[in-house]
């Protein structure tokens, strides 16, 4: 399989796109969208979304690890299990 990224550019770009609105609106709302979880995470406080997956810290006696766990969306489209039943 082929490994493929897109940049932070990209990513914009694209959003910006798909919503008619400017890149360097939408640059600003990723910014602050990053720094709002970087903060929430940094504060002790998961972060949910929708459809995504929820971004949390797993504090353990020595160390701490940062965590994803996947929605049920996300988790059928790379056909891991899911009871997802709606469109991926």
């Amino acid at each position: 399989m082929k490994e493929m990224s897109i940049s932070k550019k990209e990513l914009i770009r694209r959003i910006a796109q798909r919503n008619g609105q400017d890149t360097k609106v939408i640059e600003t709302i990723l910014d602050d969208t990053l720094e709002e979880i970087y903060q929430s995470l940094k504060a002790g406080e998961s972060v949910n979304l929708r459809n995504f997956g929820t971004f949390y810290i797993k504090v353990y006696p020595t160390s701490a690890k940062f965590k994803f766990n996947p929605s049920q969306r996300l988790r059928k489209l790379f056909n891991w299990s899911s009871s997802y039943k709606g469109d991926i």
